[in-house]
């Protein structure tokens, strides 16, 4: 009944969305943040609580997926999934699912009661989302972009950082930007092929997504320019260096904006991170940037 797990690992991976797994990175913002996340006992807990949240978010995955199988089997894309395609039948989808529920579930717990506290929240908001929160405009997006907030508190609760008020603002928006870019994908492909791939899409259009993913990358880049000069972050890192680190922010946004606008090419913001070597190499610089200014202060005051 469950030999395909071993008969065919690529579809078990498929199945999970393991590519997906890159968002729950986000765990580990706040220790990165914080200059603490080279600690061994953080990194384990942190690592620990990155397969928790993979478990439970390719629990979700799957719960999404068997609800919306008949839909899946419309979208060009989307049919082409193990659920819709049949490549694996709905018996084994909710073995896998109840598995990694009680495994995410069982480590969190492990870990910490307020982690698993914020967990719980996740995955039961989550399926609120699969059975029908996300056919409702607006509130879909917000409940995609609370879910990479949840992440970022759940990695300071590991490791006893607190989220500043700016961190939040700034996944949040992020957070928000990438959700919205999404639906303008389902609005394209309701255009060009009269299918509507989700019912919140009704309640979009290219328009309202344009100016919307306008307007919200202009309020990212004036918020994480005004964070970057903030006393909050000059005076706890004594340095100014931080505010050069937004041309990799600015770089980053221009860039998706053209893969959106010009390129037509919105679809999944997972797919263009992996295939996109300019945004790539963006996140990188910056990350690079940042480890310079928290890790190795000493190499600026050369």
């Amino acid at each position: 009944m469950y030999d395909f797990i071993t008969d065919q690992p690529v579809l078990y991976l498929r199945l999970i969305r393991v590519k997906q797994w890159v968002k729950n990175f986000f765990i580990f913002i706040p220790a990165f943040f914080a200059g603490n996340i080279f600690e061994p006992d953080n990194v384990l807990r942190l690592v620990a609580g990155f397969i928790a949240f993979s478990f439970i978010a390719s629990a979700i995955y799957i719960i999404n997926d068997y609800l919306d199988i008949e839909a899946d089997r419309k979208h060009p894309v989307k049919k082409n999934r193990p659920l819709a395609s049949g490549a694996v039948s709905k018996r084994n989808a909710i073995v896998s699912m109840v598995i990694l529920a009680i495994g995410g579930l069982g480590l969190s717990f492990y870990l910490s009661a307020v982690f698993f506290g914020i967990v719980i929240l996740y995955f039961f908001l989550n399926i609120g989302y699969s059975l029908g929160l996300k056919n409702i405009s607006i509130l879909d997006i917000f409940i995609v972009a609370s879910g990479f907030l949840f992440r970022t508190l759940a990695g300071g609760i590991l490791v006893g950082v607190p989220v500043s008020h700016w961190l939040i603002i700034m996944v949040f928006l992020l957070a928000l930007f990438l959700a919205l870019a999404k639906r303008r994908d389902d609005v394209l492909m309701f255009i060009s092929s009269g299918k509507i791939m989700r019912k919140s899409s009704q309640e979009y259009n290219l328009d309202f997504a344009n100016s919307a993913l306008t307007f919200l990358s202009a309020v990212i880049v004036v918020a994480y320019i005004m964070y970057t000069v903030s006393d909050d972050v000059t005076l706890r890192l004594h340095t100014e260096w931080v505010i050069y680190t937004s041309i990799f922010v600015l770089a980053g946004i221009l860039r998706y904006l053209q893969i959106i606008f010009v390129q037509k090419d919105s679809g999944n913001p997972t797919e263009v991170l992996y295939k996109d070597k300019f945004i790539l190499v963006t996140i990188l610089g910056w990350i690079l940037a940042y480890f310079t200014i928290l890790y190795l202060p000493g190499y600026l005051n050369v």
